[in-house]
């Protein structure tokens, strides 16, 4: 049995080296980077010693070649990722913008990992777990919406728990059936870890963020909800209690995946049976070295590291 399971895009991410820098001039990018939102959760948890296991799609290509590498030299079990002779890896452009916003441009539809399917061999195997993970970035169309529906129901009935980070991204919830099926999961999980901005998203008129985070929590299955909120660290709400902790000072390189690697150590933390402050604060850790480092991945650590961090700013788990 997994500890964690999850599924949905890979790619190759490519980083402007310059901020404000164009898409239609010629300028430099750092790449290619093994990259796409589930991956770098998959990463951080997997490094944290999680058992974790992946289902993607990749091209016949160098790029598909890095990304698999990467997923196994982390650990993770590779057996449902697969690799498409007919189209190229999935890739992404970034651009960081002087007020801290991204600019992207994606290949992902009509990529290798636009066409991914899970057989029913694959559902039965990826299902024997004890979390399954879902990132809203992978409900991007029909299909990967069905995927991430088998698999969380059959998960269900195993049995395991499902997280859910929304990740709301304006250029996807206009998409056919993506809004239902954010909703859908919001209201389906176990574990949810919106941010501020996805709080935001889901607040009826005239609410604050504590009178959402009250009414989800009474309307829907969730038994806890982690707010996930950068630097300032993170927010914790049960049944019982609020847990407030603190984030850590950091000198930010790149914040791409910090919130991912949050994620991936925060369910890490809780399948190695780790008392929920502990795990908020091991989280909290590894977002903060996740912006220390260039690259989508290459910030996600280990279990020594993130203590380590810890000990730095005088904090114990």
């Amino acid at each position: 049995m997994f500890d964690i399971t999850t599924s949905g895009e890979l790619l190759a991410e490519f980083m402007a080296e310059a901020r404000n820098q164009r898409f239609d001039a010629a300028g430099r990018f750092h790449g290619p980077f093994a990259s796409g939102a589930p991956a770098i959760f998959a990463s951080q948890a997997a490094r944290m010693g999680a058992r974790v296991a992946y289902a993607g799609r990749v091209g016949d290509d160098g790029f598909g070649d890095l990304i698999v590498a990467r997923l196994r030299d982390d650990g993770i079990d590779v057996g449902a990722v697969q690799r498409d002779a007919e189209r190229p890896t999935g890739s992404a452009f970034v651009s960081y913008q002087a007020d801290g916003s991204r600019r992207f441009i994606f290949n992902l539809a009509h990529s290798a990992a636009g066409q991914q399917t899970l057989d029913e061999d694959q559902l039965e195997r990826l299902a024997a777990c004890r979390y399954c993970h879902v990132m809203g970035s992978s409900l991007s169309s029909p299909a990967a919406i069905d995927i991430v529906r088998r698999l969380v129901a059959r998960v269900r009935a195993n049995g395991g728990r499902i997280s859910f980070d929304p990740n709301v991204r304006d250029e996807l919830i206009e998409r056919p059936g993506v809004r239902e099926a954010l909703l859908e999961l919001v209201a389906g999980c176990d574990i949810f870890l919106p941010s501020d901005a996805d709080l935001e998203w889901l607040a009826v008129a005239g609410e604050d963020m504590d009178a959402s985070v009250a009414r989800l929590m009474a309307e829907h299955r969730m038994s806890l909800l982690v707010l996930k909120r950068a630097a300032a660290g993170c927010r914790a709400y049960t049944a019982s209690e609020v847990i407030e902790v603190p984030g850590l000072s950091v000198e930010e390189v790149d914040p791409t995946g910090a919130g991912d690697c949050f994620g991936g150590a925060l369910i890490a933390a809780l399948a190695a049976g780790r008392e929920l402050h502990q795990a908020l604060r091991l989280a909290n850790a590894a977002g903060a070295h996740a912006v220390t480092v260039l690259g989508p991945m290459e910030g996600c650590s280990d279990l020594a590291t993130l203590e380590q961090r810890l000990a730095a700013a005088g904090e114990t788990q």
